[in-house]
C-alpha cells in the first residue's frame, strides 16, 4: 500500500442535465435467516428480537396467515441501533412490495417498524395460466434491443395482490442501456409494471488540486476499502496515479473520481457509523472514459462520461459522490422502488450524499456548499440544482399532489430543501444563503452532520414503496432514536418538513418537552385453533422501551363472523402482561383468519397480529397435521413428512389426500391418497438438482365428506441450480455470494470474485463476477 501526493492540473466541471443512479433490488450478503414462531418481546439479542418481532406482526408488520418474512439482512446504524431488513413470501412465494425493516436497540428493544405493504395479502391462483415462454417475450418486447433475459420468477405483486412473472431483461432502451424488470400477470399476460436499474446523468468532472489517496502498489485500487478501484471505461484496465491533469485525460478523470469516493466512504464510516456504500464493508468499481455526456451507476459500479464540449470528465466530487449515493440508497432495505416519486426520493439522496462527501473533504479547490455541479456551465445557466432553493431553476420547493407525477430529477426538490432546512436553517449562515419556507416559517439548523446521522438511519429504515410521507416518519423516528423526543434535532426534522409541505401522519413520532414514553406489544403463541362452540387463549405481553411505565389498554379487531375476544385484565401497566380469550360461538365462521390485537397507551398505539383457525364441530370431523412440519435440504435429494388424521368430532369419514405449492423442480405426493380419518399417510417430497434455492411452502389438502383441512409443509432448499461437481454445491440464481463461494455450474467449477445475486456464472455479464476454474 501506498500513499500518493498526487498534483494535478486545474480541470473545470460541466454537468448536463441531471445526476442519477440505477439501483438492482438485491442485496449481497449470506444466505438469510428465516424467522421463527415466537412472539415479540424485549431480548438481549437484538436479532432475535427482530425476528420475534416479524413473526408476531408488530405494529407495520402486520401479515396474514398464508405469508412469512425472512430476514435478508443486517446493518447497524448511528447511536447504537440495528436495522433488519425482511423479505415477505406469500405461500413460498417472494412478494415484490411486501419488505419490510424492525430497527432495535443494542438491548434488544424494538425501537421501529416500516413495511413497504401493511397488512394482510389474499392471491386467488398461484398456479399461473401463462407460460414463463410467454411472459419473456412480453419483456423482451419492452427493449428496443435485447441482450439477454433472465430466467423468469412468479412473484405476487402486492399492490395488487396478483400472481406476476418478473423477468429481467437487459440490452437497450430508446439507444441507452437498461436493466428492465418487466412484471407481467401469470394469469391474463399483460405487463403491469417495470423497473429499470439504469439512470442516466449528464456531467463533467473538476480539479482536486494537491490530494492523498491510498494505492495498491501505485494502482487505483484501495487496499483497505474493500472494492473501490478505477478504470477505463473500454477495456476495465486499472489506472495507475497521476496523469497529465488535463480535463481530457482519462488517467486524471480516475484519480478524481476514486478520491471523491475514498472522502465519500470514510465520510459514511466517521459521520455516520456505516462501512462501506454496501453498509457491510463493500464498496464498488469506477470506469472512466464513456463516449456520452452522462454519468450513472448501473447496479453494480459507476460510469462516468464526459463534457459535451469533451474537454473534461464527469468526475467532480458532487457528481461521483451523487452517484455512489444511489449506490446507498440501492444497499439499504428496500432497494429501488417505482414510480417518479420514489425516483425523486433516489436522486434526492444522491444529492444529499455529494453534499455530505463536499463537506466532509473540505477541499479548497471545492468549498463545501448546497448547489449541485456548482462548478459546471454546460449552457452558461450555473448549477443545475439549488438545495437551499430548488425553484431557481424551475424545480418545487414544496411537496404537492404533482410531485408523483414529476419528472424525478425535479421530484428531488422537495426533500432537497428539507435536508437543507434541517442542515442550516432557513436564516442560512456562515456564508450559506437564506432559504425560503412554503408556510412563511422558521426552522433552526442542527449542522449537517447530524442532519446527515438523521438521513442515514431513516435510510435503514426503508422500504420499496417509499413515498415523502414515509420519509417524514422514518426520519423522525430516527431524530427520536439518536437525539431523543425533547432534542432540537427531533423539533428541527418536523418543522422542515412542515416548511416543505410534507404534513404530518397518523402514529409519527413526536417532539416533546419531557423524556419520552414507550412500550411494545407481543402475541404468544402467535397462531392457535378454536372450535365452533369452544375457546382458545393466548399471551399478551407488553414491555416498557423507553421512559415511564403507562397504562395500556387492550382490544382486539377483525375477528371472524361468531367469535368474540375478551382480555384479562382489560388493561396492564406496560411490562405486564394479559390473557386473550377467543369465543367462537356454534355458528361461528370456519378458515384461518388473522385479527389484530392494538395495545393503545397515552404514548400511542401498537399491534400485533393473531391467526385464529376456526374448526367445525357440527356433525362428522377431522384434523389433518405434519411431523415434521418443515425440512431443509439439498437440491437433488429428498425428504418426508407423516400426516396425521384423527376424527374430532362425529363418525370417522374417508380423507382423500392431495398436495398443492411445489415449486418448479419439486415433485410431492402424499401416499395413500386416501385415508379413514384417524388414520395417516407420508408426504413424499423429491427436489432436483436444478431446483432453485429458497423457502416454499406446500399445502396438504384433506378432504372429506363433511369438511375440508389443510396443513403447511415448509421446504427449504439449499443450492440448486444445475451442476455436476460433486459435492459441490450447484449454483442458484436466488442465493447471494461472496467473494471465495464456490459453485458448479454447466459442468465447471466456479469462484465468486464478487457480491451477486442471479449473476450465471459464465454469462457475458458476469465476466467479473465468476471466475471459471475448468471442467470437473
Amino acid at each position: 500500500m501506498r500513499r500518493k501526493v498526487l498534483t494535478v492540473g486545474l480541470v473545470t466541471a460541466v454537468v448536463a442535465g441531471a445526476l442519477a443512479f440505477a439501483a438492482g433490488t438485491s442485496q449481497a450478503g449470506r444466505p438469510p435467516a428465516t424467522v421463527d414462531s415466537a412472539a415479540a418481546k424485549v431480548t438481549t439479542d437484538p436479532a432475535a428480537a427482530a425476528d420475534r418481532a416479524a413473526a408476531g406482526g408488530f405494529d407495520a408488520l402486520a401479515k396474514g396467515p398464508q405469508e412469512t418474512f425472512i430476514r435478508r439482512s443486517a446493518v447497524n446504524g448511528a447511536g447504537g441501533l440495528h436495522f433488519y431488513a425482511y423479505e415477505r413470501t406469500y405461500r413460498g412465494l417472494p412478494v415484490v412490495g411486501g419488505d419490510a425493516v424492525v430497527a432495535t436497540d443494542a438491548a434488544g428493544n424494538v425501537r421501529a417498524t416500516s413495511a413497504a405493504h401493511r397488512g394482510g395479502i389474499t392471491v386467488g391462483s398461484i398456479t399461473p395460466s401463462v407460460t414463463a415462454a410467454a411472459a419473456t417475450a412480453t419483456a423482451r418486447a419492452q427493449l428496443g434491443k435485447v441482450r439477454s433475459t433472465a430466467k423468469p420468477t412468479l412473484v405476487v405483486l402486492a399492490d395488487s395482490g396478483r400472481l406476476a412473472w418478473e423477468v429481467l431483461a437487459t440490452g437497450t432502451r430508446a439507444g441507452l442501456p437498461s436493466k428492465l424488470h418487466v412484471y407481467v400477470d401469470a394469469h391474463t399476460g399483460k405487463m403491469t409494471a417495470t423497473k429499470d436499474d439504469v439512470r442516466f446523468d449528464a456531467a463533467r468532472g473538476y480539479y482536486n488540486g494537491n490530494i492523498t489517496i491510498d494505492t495498491t502498489g501505485g494502482r487505483l485500487q484501495d487496499p483497505t476499502r474493500s472494492g473501490l478501484s478505477c478504470g477505463n471505461y473500454t477495456s476495465h484496465t486499472v489506472y495507475s496515479n497521476g496523469g497529465t491533469g488535463t480535463g481530457t485525460d482519462l488517467q486524471t478523470g480516475c484519480v478524481d473520481a476514486y478520491y471523491a469516493v475514498e472522502q465519500e466512504i470514510d465520510m459514511l464510516r466517521t459521520w455516520l457509523g456505516r462501512t462501506g456504500l454496501s453498509g457491510s464493508g463493500q464498496n464498488f468499481p469506477l470506469y472512466v472514459g464513456l463516449n456520452d455526456v452522462n454519468a450513472y451507476w448501473d447496479g453494480s459500479s459507476g460510469t462516468f462520461g464526459h463534457s459535451s464540449d469533451s474537454q473534461r470528465q464527469a468526475t467532480n466530487i458532487d457528481v461521483v459522490g451523487h452517484e455512489m449515493g444511489h449506490a446507498i440508497f440501492q444497499y439499504t432495505s428496500g432497494g429501488t422502488g417505482s414510480g417518479n416519486e420514489n425516483g425523486g426520493i433516489n436522486e434526492s439522496t444522491g444529492d444529499i450524499f455529494g453534499a455530505l462527501t463536499e463537506h466532509y473533504a473540505n477541499n479548497p479547490n471545492d468549498p463545501p456548499d448546497y448547489t449541485v455541479g456548482e462548478e459546471v456551465n454546460l449552457t452558461g445557466s450555473g448549477p443545475i440544482r439549488y438545495m437551499y432553493n430548488p425553484s431557481l431553476v424551475g424545480d418545487p420547493n414544496c411537496y404537492s399532489s404533482s410531485i408523483p407525477n414529476t419528472e424525478v430529477h425535479s421530484a428531488a426538490g422537495p426533500n432537497n430543501h428539507w435536508f437543507y432546512l434541517v442542515a442550516v436553517g432557513s436564516a442560512g449562515g456562515g456564508g450559506d444563503p437564506s432559504s425560503p419556507t412554503c408556510n412563511n416559517s422558521s426552522v433552526t439548523g442542527v449542522g449537517i452532520q447530524h442532519a446527515g446521522q438523521i438521513y442515514m438511519n431513516a435510510l435503514n429504515l426503508k422500504t420499496s414503496s417509499w413515498r415523502y410521507v414515509n420519509v417524514r416518519t422514518a426520519t423522525l423516528s430516527a431524530a427520536v432514536s439518536l437525539f431523543g423526543a425533547s432534542s432540537q434535532e427531533c423539533k428541527s426534522v418536523k418543522a422542515a418538513w412542515d416548511a416543505v409541505s410534507v404534513p404530518a401522519q397518523s402514529g409519527e413520532a413526536q417532539c416533546t418537552t419531557g423524556p419520552s414514553n414507550d412500550f411494545s406489544l407481543a402475541v404468544s403463541p402467535t397462531s392457535g385453533s378454536v372450535a365452533r362452540g369452544g375457546s382458545t387463549t393466548a399471551t399478551v405481553s407488553t414491555a416498557t422501551t423507553s421512559g415511564s411505565a403507562q397504562t395500556v389498554n387492550l382490544t382486539a379487531s377483525g375477528l371472524p363472523t361468531g367469535v368474540t375476544a375478551s382480555f384479562s385484565p382489560a388493561s396492564v401497566t406496560s411490562g405486564g402482561s394479559s390473557t386473550l380469550t377467543l369465543t367462537a360461538s356454534s355458528t361461528a365462521t370456519t378458515g384461518a383468519k388473522a385479527i389484530t390485537v392494538t395495545g393503545t397507551g397515552s404514548s400511542g398505539t401498537h399491534t400485533a397480529t393473531y391467526t385464529v383457525t376456526v374448526t367445525s364441530t357440527s356433525g362428522n370431523d377431522f384434523s389433518v397435521s405434519l411431523s415434521p412440519a418443515s425440512a431443509t435440504v439439498s437440491a437433488g435429494s429428498s425428504t418426508s413428512s407423516s400426516v396425521a388424521t384423527a376424527t374430532t368430532s362425529g363418525s370417522a369419514q374417508t380423507v382423500n389426500l392431495t398436495v398443492s405449492g411445489a415449486p418448479t423442480g419439486v415433485t410431492a405426493s402424499v401416499s395413500p391418497s386416501s385415508v379413514t380419518s384417524g388414520g395417516s399417510a407420508t408426504l413424499n417430497v423429491s427436489v432436483a438438482s436444478t431446483a432453485a434455492a429458497g423457502t416454499y411452502s406446500l399445502t396438504v389438502t384433506g378432504a372429506g365428506t363433511a369438511a375440508t383441512h389443510t396443513a403447511t409443509f415448509t421446504l427449504t432448499i439449499q443450492g440448486g441450480g444445475g451442476g455436476g461437481c460433486g459435492s459441490t454445491p450447484a449454483w442458484s440464481a436466488t442465493t447471494p455470494y461472496a467473494p471465495g463461494d464456490k459453485v458448479s455450474y454447466n459442468g465447471h467449477l466456479w469462484t465468486s470474485t464478487w457480491w451477486s445475486t442471479g449473476a450465471a456464472p459464465g454469462a457475458p455479464e458476469s465476466w467479473a463476477v465468476w471466475s471459471d476454474s475448468g471442467a470437473c
